[in-house]
């Protein structure tokens, strides 16, 4: 797919004089790539893409130059953060220029409820310059020691906290964003509340977000815990119970006993003939918690702050959970790969019975407890076995036939195949301000067709 092969290599490059240009093929390769590897059918698909040339960017003044270049010679952009994305987000399907933004990763502002950064930087380190004041951010992915919050909110849905915050989209947890666009002369459009929505989970399709503004809530120092229960209906029953305000949770998170395995740190701690809860309590909630778990019939097997775990070498709550398990479990065994699940609400957990019967080993269970639109959902994260491409997807409409499931396609590369399943046609508009050629990742999103670029 590469659309560039015409263009005049040496003059794009000194069009971008004074700027960090990378060309070597090997650092080229690491940079076109994320973490898409989780499937076989996207590792098949997205090989040999590769980018003509990588530009690290420090400067707003540098990202501007990039843009105004890109236009100029009407190449391919793509936008990479921490790459830790697993639907080829920032994969450049046409080749052409990657912009890696990691460099603009400065804290631009601490205030009462709210943190303003620029979108290279890390989310983990974020975290760690919010704390000072007293204050945590609201949600994060547990890829959160390499993922960027521009990535994040570019690629992202939700994660750990959003048991207690929501999804992303939810108000009051994405507050402001500054777009720069791709024309000849860049222009920065500022986005607030609802707005954002235009490049929230874009794919960066239709800006390159310059900095954002999120909410922050007061730091709290949570227990991470494990809880064990004797079958996996008692995991989910409990999981279903614990969605409550009544208990303060940042992490709710369950996963089968055959997961156990994968846990070779947890030991004793998560053994083979136990499923587990891996959450993230309130201090003031464990004595709620520990009832709970016990009135279900479980038993708490480790409870402890994120300190006390890593001190013991065992990994944090949230390395249990999320797409973390999938990456637990592909470090020993290469084999399998993944499905995303929404279910239908109020969750019945018998809708898993049925695929426990249904699939046997080759199905694996995890599912994450969250809130969307103010309501608790729960939502699966399927390790599936791999066989081929045909199989996957038979999985897939198995799984989609019964209890009103939702598939949020990890095997895919656009927008709207992967999860939307629609056009969302207020991000098409936002992109013909904002990227009027049709430059921006081409190939990420259906909503836009060649007849909509026109020159800028």
């Amino acid at each position: 797919m590469n659309a560039t092969v015409s263009i005049d290599w040496a003059a794009v490059c000194a069009d971008l004089q004074g700027l960090n240009l990378i060309d070597a093929p090997g650092q080229r390769r690491q940079l076109s790539r994320d973490f898409y590897w989780y499937s076989p059918i996207l590792t098949a698909q997205l090989a040999d893409c590769l980018a003509d040339l990588v530009v690290k960017v420090s400067t707003e003044d540098d990202v501007r130059q990039v843009c105004a270049v890109a236009a100029k010679w009407k190449l391919p952009l793509t936008v990479r953060g921490g790459g830790t994305g697993n639907y080829g987000q920032c994969v450049p399907l046409h080749n052409g220029l990657v912009l890696d933004v990691t460099q603009m990763c400065r804290v631009l502002s601490i205030d009462d409820g709210r943190v303003r950064v620029q979108a290279g930087a890390r989310m983990h380190d974020i975290e760690q310059a919010v704390a000072e004041t007293g204050q945590a951010l609201r949600m994060w992915p547990s890829t959160w020691h390499v993922a960027s919050i521009g990535g994040f909110i570019s690629g992202g849905f939700g994660g750990i906290g959003s048991v207690r915050h929501g999804i992303l989209r939810d108000p009051g947890n994405m507050l402001r964003a500054r777009v720069m666009t791709v024309e000849r002369e860049p222009r920065i459009i500022e986005l607030q509340g609802d707005e954002i929505q235009q490049v929230q989970h874009a794919f960066g399709t239709n800006g390159v977000i310059l900095d954002v503004e999120v909410a922050l809530s007061p730091a709290i120092e949570w227990v991470h815990c494990t809880a064990l229960f004797d079958s996996y209906r008692g995991a989910l029953d409990f999981s279903v119970a614990a969605s409550t305000p009544e208990i303060d949770l940042f992490l709710l998170s369950t996963v089968e006993a055959r997961f156990s395995p994968y846990y070779v740190q947890m030991g004793a701690l998560f053994p083979p003939d136990r499923h587990a809860a891996f959450t993230m309590v309130a201090p003031e909630s464990m004595a709620r918690f520990r009832a709970l778990v016990a009135a279900h019939g479980g038993t708490v097997s480790l409870a402890g702050t994120e300190a006390e775990l890593v001190a013991r070498g065992l990994p944090p709550a949230y390395e249990c959970a999320f797409n973390h398990t999938t990456l637990q479990a592909l470090k020993v065994d290469r084999s399998w790969t993944y499905l995303q699940v929404a279910y239908a609400q109020p969750f019945d957990p018998a809708v898993v019975d049925r695929h426990l019967a249904l699939f046997g080993d080759e199905v694996l269970q995890h599912h994450d407890f969250a809130r969307a639109g103010g309501a608790y959902g729960t939502f699966g994260i399927l390790l599936v076995r791999w066989k081929d491409e045909a199989h996957q997807y038979a999985v897939m409409r198995e799984i989609e036939s019964q209890g009103g499931c939702l598939i949020f396609n990890p095997h895919v590369y656009t927008i709207e195949d992967g999860g939307m399943k629609a056009i969302d046609d207020q991000q098409i508009e936002f992109k013909k301000r904002s990227d009027p050629m049709g430059l921006m990742n081409p190939g990420k999103t259906r909503g836009w067709t060649p007849e909509m670029a026109r020159d800028a």
